[in-house]
Protein backbone atom coordinates (compact mmCIF):
# COMPACT_ATOMS: atom_id res chain seq x y z
CA UNK A 1 0.00 0.00 0.00
CA UNK A 2 3.01 2.27 0.79
CA UNK A 3 4.42 1.31 -2.36
CA UNK A 4 1.04 2.42 -4.16
CA UNK A 5 1.31 5.49 -2.58
CA UNK A 6 4.26 6.51 -3.07
CA UNK A 7 3.93 5.72 -7.10
CA UNK A 8 1.42 7.66 -7.00
CA UNK A 9 2.79 10.59 -5.73
CA UNK A 10 6.10 10.24 -8.30
CA UNK A 11 3.59 9.83 -10.92
CA UNK A 12 1.54 12.69 -10.08
CA UNK A 13 4.74 15.02 -9.27
CA UNK A 14 5.68 13.91 -12.74
CA UNK A 15 2.48 14.92 -14.82
CA UNK A 16 2.58 18.26 -12.78
CA UNK A 17 6.54 18.52 -14.30
CA UNK A 18 5.32 17.48 -17.30
CA UNK A 19 2.90 19.84 -17.34
CA UNK A 20 4.93 22.72 -16.39
CA UNK A 21 7.36 21.88 -18.97
CA UNK A 22 4.98 21.65 -21.30
CA UNK A 23 4.62 25.44 -20.98
CA UNK A 24 7.95 25.88 -21.46
CA UNK A 25 8.46 25.07 -24.60
CA UNK A 26 9.37 27.06 -27.63
CA UNK A 27 10.06 30.78 -27.37
CA UNK A 28 9.28 30.73 -23.51
CA UNK A 29 12.25 27.73 -23.29
CA UNK A 30 14.47 29.38 -25.76
CA UNK A 31 14.79 32.60 -23.85
CA UNK A 32 14.68 30.38 -20.33
CA UNK A 33 17.62 28.59 -21.10
CA UNK A 34 19.62 31.09 -23.25
CA UNK A 35 18.83 33.78 -19.79
CA UNK A 36 18.02 36.33 -22.10
CA UNK A 37 15.29 37.39 -24.66
CA UNK A 38 15.91 39.37 -28.32
CA UNK A 39 13.99 42.39 -28.90
CA UNK A 40 13.92 43.84 -32.27
CA UNK A 41 14.09 47.52 -32.48
CA UNK A 42 14.05 50.44 -34.61
CA UNK A 43 16.64 53.54 -35.21
CA UNK A 44 14.19 56.09 -35.88
CA UNK A 45 10.61 55.29 -35.03
CA UNK A 46 10.25 58.22 -32.40
CA UNK A 47 8.58 57.91 -30.33
CA UNK A 48 8.12 54.18 -30.56
CA UNK A 49 11.67 53.23 -30.64
CA UNK A 50 14.50 54.98 -31.37
CA UNK A 51 17.72 56.11 -30.24
CA UNK A 52 18.62 59.05 -28.62
CA UNK A 53 21.20 61.52 -28.57
CA UNK A 54 23.23 59.08 -26.09
CA UNK A 55 23.01 55.98 -28.48
CA UNK A 56 20.47 54.40 -26.30
CA UNK A 57 17.11 52.67 -27.31
CA UNK A 58 13.83 54.23 -25.88
CA UNK A 59 10.68 55.21 -26.79
CA UNK A 60 6.70 53.92 -26.37
CA UNK A 61 6.90 50.74 -27.79
CA UNK A 62 10.20 49.91 -25.55
CA UNK A 63 8.44 50.57 -22.30
CA UNK A 64 5.52 48.25 -23.32
CA UNK A 65 8.14 45.42 -24.15
CA UNK A 66 9.90 45.87 -20.59
CA UNK A 67 6.85 45.57 -19.19
CA UNK A 68 5.68 42.19 -20.92
CA UNK A 69 9.92 41.29 -19.74
CA UNK A 70 9.11 41.83 -15.82
CA UNK A 71 5.94 39.91 -16.67
CA UNK A 72 8.20 37.13 -18.44
CA UNK A 73 10.81 37.12 -15.16
CA UNK A 74 7.92 36.54 -12.98
CA UNK A 75 6.79 33.50 -15.06
CA UNK A 76 9.64 31.90 -15.50
CA UNK A 77 11.21 32.62 -12.45
CA UNK A 78 14.04 34.35 -13.89
CA UNK A 79 16.28 37.66 -14.43
CA UNK A 80 16.39 37.70 -18.65
CA UNK A 81 19.27 39.75 -20.01
CA UNK A 82 17.72 42.13 -22.54
CA UNK A 83 19.18 42.22 -25.52
CA UNK A 84 18.78 45.44 -27.93
CA UNK A 85 18.72 44.29 -31.96
CA UNK A 86 18.47 46.60 -34.19
CA UNK A 87 15.76 45.86 -37.04
CA UNK A 88 13.88 47.91 -40.32
CA UNK A 89 10.90 47.84 -41.68
CA UNK A 90 12.52 45.19 -44.46
CA UNK A 91 14.56 43.36 -41.95
CA UNK A 92 11.91 42.99 -39.12
CA UNK A 93 9.79 39.97 -40.10
CA UNK A 94 12.58 37.50 -41.43
CA UNK A 95 14.09 38.21 -38.22
CA UNK A 96 11.46 37.05 -36.09
CA UNK A 97 10.72 34.20 -38.58
CA UNK A 98 14.23 33.14 -37.87
CA UNK A 99 14.79 33.27 -34.64
CA UNK A 100 17.40 36.06 -34.29
CA UNK A 101 14.43 38.02 -32.36
CA UNK A 102 11.85 37.33 -29.76
CA UNK A 103 9.73 40.33 -29.51
CA UNK A 104 9.66 43.31 -32.47
CA UNK A 105 9.08 46.40 -30.13
CA UNK A 106 8.86 49.51 -32.81
CA UNK A 107 5.71 50.97 -35.32
CA UNK A 108 4.54 47.82 -36.95
CA UNK A 109 1.27 47.47 -38.14
CA UNK A 110 -1.28 44.50 -37.35
CA UNK A 111 -2.81 43.35 -40.20
CA UNK A 112 -4.68 40.55 -41.73
CA UNK A 113 -1.37 39.59 -44.64
CA UNK A 114 0.76 40.01 -41.82
CA UNK A 115 -0.76 37.82 -39.63
CA UNK A 116 0.06 35.08 -42.13
CA UNK A 117 3.41 35.30 -40.94
CA UNK A 118 3.92 36.44 -37.61
CA UNK A 119 1.33 37.02 -34.77
CA UNK A 120 0.91 40.48 -32.53
CA UNK A 121 0.14 41.20 -29.05
CA UNK A 122 -3.21 43.52 -28.01
CA UNK A 123 -2.67 46.78 -30.34
CA UNK A 124 -0.99 49.49 -28.24
CA UNK A 125 -1.51 52.07 -31.27
CA UNK A 126 -4.07 53.36 -33.70
CA UNK A 127 -2.62 55.84 -36.42
CA UNK A 128 -3.46 56.45 -40.07
CA UNK A 129 -1.09 56.68 -43.17
CA UNK A 130 -1.28 60.07 -44.56
CA UNK A 131 0.99 62.37 -46.61
CA UNK A 132 3.78 64.72 -45.30
CA UNK A 133 4.72 67.57 -47.63
CA UNK A 134 6.24 71.04 -47.14
CA UNK A 135 3.28 73.72 -47.15
CA UNK A 136 4.82 75.35 -50.49
CA UNK A 137 4.20 72.11 -52.19
CA UNK A 138 -0.12 72.82 -51.73
CA UNK A 139 -0.57 68.91 -51.55
CA UNK A 140 -3.66 67.80 -50.00
CA UNK A 141 -4.81 64.69 -51.58
CA UNK A 142 -3.48 61.52 -52.94
CA UNK A 143 -4.65 63.10 -56.48
CA UNK A 144 -2.18 65.95 -55.61
CA UNK A 145 0.35 63.30 -55.70
CA UNK A 146 0.04 62.68 -59.62
CA UNK A 147 3.01 62.56 -61.87
CA UNK A 148 5.35 63.45 -58.72
CA UNK A 149 8.03 61.66 -56.57
CA UNK A 150 7.06 60.51 -53.63
CA UNK A 151 9.18 58.15 -50.89
CA UNK A 152 8.12 55.63 -48.21
CA UNK A 153 10.13 53.40 -46.22
CA UNK A 154 10.80 49.68 -47.53
CA UNK A 155 9.23 46.91 -45.91
CA UNK A 156 6.08 49.40 -44.59
CA UNK A 157 2.60 48.51 -45.38
CA UNK A 158 2.35 52.21 -45.99
CA UNK A 159 4.57 51.70 -49.38
CA UNK A 160 2.57 48.60 -50.65
CA UNK A 161 -0.44 50.60 -50.41
CA UNK A 162 0.95 53.69 -51.93
CA UNK A 163 2.05 51.44 -54.85
CA UNK A 164 -0.99 49.34 -55.19
CA UNK A 165 -3.29 53.04 -55.41
CA UNK A 166 -0.44 54.43 -57.89
CA UNK A 167 -1.02 51.44 -60.55
CA UNK A 168 -4.55 51.06 -60.19
CA UNK A 169 -5.77 54.85 -60.27
CA UNK A 170 -2.99 55.59 -63.39
CA UNK A 171 -1.33 58.23 -61.05
CA UNK A 172 2.20 58.03 -62.57
CA UNK A 173 4.05 58.70 -59.23
CA UNK A 174 7.80 58.29 -59.58
CA UNK A 175 7.63 56.11 -56.14
CA UNK A 176 11.31 55.95 -54.19
CA UNK A 177 11.77 53.36 -51.02
CA UNK A 178 13.90 54.50 -48.51
CA UNK A 179 15.71 52.45 -46.34
CA UNK A 180 14.07 53.89 -42.58
CA UNK A 181 11.87 57.07 -41.91
CA UNK A 182 15.16 59.54 -40.96
CA UNK A 183 16.15 58.52 -44.85
CA UNK A 184 12.70 58.94 -45.94
CA UNK A 185 12.36 62.54 -44.44
CA UNK A 186 15.57 63.30 -45.22
CA UNK A 187 14.86 63.01 -48.86
CA UNK A 188 12.00 65.08 -48.54
CA UNK A 189 13.62 67.77 -46.76
CA UNK A 190 16.31 68.07 -49.15
CA UNK A 191 13.74 68.05 -52.24
CA UNK A 192 14.62 64.69 -53.64
CA UNK A 193 10.91 64.08 -52.90
CA UNK A 194 7.27 65.96 -52.24
CA UNK A 195 6.33 64.23 -50.62
CA UNK A 196 6.43 61.33 -47.79
CA UNK A 197 3.47 58.69 -47.21
CA UNK A 198 3.89 57.04 -43.70
CA UNK A 199 1.62 56.57 -40.48
CA UNK A 200 0.58 60.26 -39.23
CA UNK A 201 2.21 59.98 -35.59
CA UNK A 202 5.64 58.79 -37.64
CA UNK A 203 5.39 61.87 -39.93
CA UNK A 204 4.63 63.88 -37.26
CA UNK A 205 7.58 63.14 -35.09
CA UNK A 206 9.77 63.64 -37.78
CA UNK A 207 8.51 66.90 -38.66
CA UNK A 208 8.83 68.33 -34.98
CA UNK A 209 12.18 67.12 -34.93
CA UNK A 210 13.22 68.70 -38.13
CA UNK A 211 15.10 72.15 -38.27
CA UNK A 212 12.04 73.80 -39.77
CA UNK A 213 9.03 71.66 -38.62
CA UNK A 214 6.45 75.14 -39.40
CA UNK A 215 7.64 74.07 -43.27
CA UNK A 216 5.46 70.77 -43.10
CA UNK A 217 2.20 69.68 -43.06
CA UNK A 218 0.74 66.37 -42.71
CA UNK A 219 -2.82 65.56 -45.19
CA UNK A 220 -6.08 65.91 -43.62
CA UNK A 221 -7.17 62.96 -45.68
CA UNK A 222 -6.20 59.17 -44.34
CA UNK A 223 -5.41 56.69 -46.92
CA UNK A 224 -5.63 54.13 -44.14
CA UNK A 225 -6.18 53.06 -40.72
CA UNK A 226 -2.76 51.37 -38.84
CA UNK A 227 -3.23 49.48 -35.70
CA UNK A 228 0.12 48.94 -34.03
CA UNK A 229 0.92 45.88 -32.06
CA UNK A 230 4.25 44.36 -30.60
CA UNK A 231 5.01 41.44 -33.21
CA UNK A 232 6.36 37.85 -32.33
CA UNK A 233 6.27 34.43 -34.11
CA UNK A 234 3.33 32.37 -35.05
CA UNK A 235 2.00 29.24 -33.48
CA UNK A 236 3.64 29.65 -30.45
CA UNK A 237 0.61 29.50 -27.80
CA UNK A 238 2.26 29.60 -25.01
CA UNK A 239 4.14 32.86 -25.63
CA UNK A 240 1.83 35.00 -27.24
CA UNK A 241 -0.49 34.63 -23.95
CA UNK A 242 2.25 35.50 -22.08
CA UNK A 243 2.59 38.48 -23.62
CA UNK A 244 -0.82 39.25 -24.46
CA UNK A 245 -1.22 38.96 -20.60
CA UNK A 246 1.11 41.02 -19.82
CA UNK A 247 0.48 43.49 -22.52
CA UNK A 248 -3.80 43.13 -21.41
CA UNK A 249 -2.85 43.91 -18.19
CA UNK A 250 -1.12 47.46 -18.49
CA UNK A 251 -3.96 48.41 -20.75
CA UNK A 252 -6.94 48.14 -18.63
CA UNK A 253 -4.47 48.45 -15.10
CA UNK A 254 -4.64 51.93 -16.40
CA UNK A 255 -0.56 52.01 -16.23
CA UNK A 256 -0.87 52.45 -20.38
CA UNK A 257 -2.11 55.80 -19.36
CA UNK A 258 1.42 56.97 -17.14
CA UNK A 259 3.35 55.63 -20.13
CA UNK A 260 1.30 57.25 -22.61
CA UNK A 261 1.79 60.51 -21.22
CA UNK A 262 5.33 60.29 -20.79
CA UNK A 263 5.67 59.84 -24.48
CA UNK A 264 3.16 61.80 -26.12
CA UNK A 265 1.92 64.86 -24.02
CA UNK A 266 5.70 66.32 -22.45
CA UNK A 267 9.23 66.80 -24.17
CA UNK A 268 11.08 63.51 -24.90
CA UNK A 269 14.77 63.22 -25.89
CA UNK A 270 16.64 63.87 -27.82
CA UNK A 271 15.66 67.57 -28.18
CA UNK A 272 12.67 67.88 -25.13
CA UNK A 273 9.99 68.40 -28.26
CA UNK A 274 6.52 67.82 -26.48
CA UNK A 275 4.43 66.12 -29.58
CA UNK A 276 0.53 67.00 -27.71
CA UNK A 277 -0.71 64.32 -29.09
CA UNK A 278 -4.05 63.50 -26.71
CA UNK A 279 -4.70 59.46 -26.90
CA UNK A 280 -7.61 58.73 -29.47
CA UNK A 281 -10.88 57.92 -29.07
CA UNK A 282 -9.81 54.42 -31.10
CA UNK A 283 -7.05 53.63 -28.83
CA UNK A 284 -9.01 54.49 -25.82
CA UNK A 285 -11.39 51.73 -26.70
CA UNK A 286 -8.89 49.14 -27.31
CA UNK A 287 -7.42 50.47 -23.48
CA UNK A 288 -10.73 49.24 -22.46
CA UNK A 289 -11.07 45.88 -24.44
CA UNK A 290 -7.63 44.90 -25.62
CA UNK A 291 -7.44 43.17 -29.13
CA UNK A 292 -5.06 42.12 -31.47
CA UNK A 293 -7.36 42.65 -34.77
CA UNK A 294 -5.64 42.87 -37.69
CA UNK A 295 -8.73 44.37 -39.14
CA UNK A 296 -8.55 48.01 -39.69
CA UNK A 297 -12.63 48.55 -39.41
CA UNK A 298 -12.14 47.10 -35.30
CA UNK A 299 -10.55 50.48 -35.18
CA UNK A 300 -12.22 53.18 -37.14
CA UNK A 301 -13.81 53.87 -40.11
CA UNK A 302 -11.86 52.56 -43.26
CA UNK A 303 -10.87 55.57 -46.10
CA UNK A 304 -12.22 54.76 -49.27
CA UNK A 305 -8.24 54.50 -50.74
CA UNK A 306 -7.94 51.35 -47.80
CA UNK A 307 -11.45 50.02 -48.86
CA UNK A 308 -10.11 49.78 -52.82
CA UNK A 309 -7.04 48.12 -51.68
CA UNK A 310 -8.67 45.62 -49.09
CA UNK A 311 -11.30 44.42 -52.30
CA UNK A 312 -8.60 43.76 -54.46
CA UNK A 313 -7.18 41.44 -52.29
CA UNK A 314 -10.56 39.10 -52.19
Amino acid sequence: MKFSKLLGALIGAGLIAGAAQAQETGTLKKIKDAGSITIGVRDSSIPFSYLDDKQSYQGYSIDLCMKVVFALNKQLGVDLKVKMNPVTSATRIPLMANGTIDLECGSTTNNVERQKQVAFAPTTFVTANRILSKKSSNIKTLADLKGKTVVSTSGTSNLKQLTTLNADQNLGINILPAKDHAEAFLMLETGRAVAFVMDDILLASQAANSKSPADYEVSKDALSVEPYGIMMRRDDAPFKKAVDTAISNVLTSGDVNRIYYKWFQQPIPPKGINLNIPMSEQLKAVVAKPTDSGEPSAYAAVPEAQKAVLKKKK
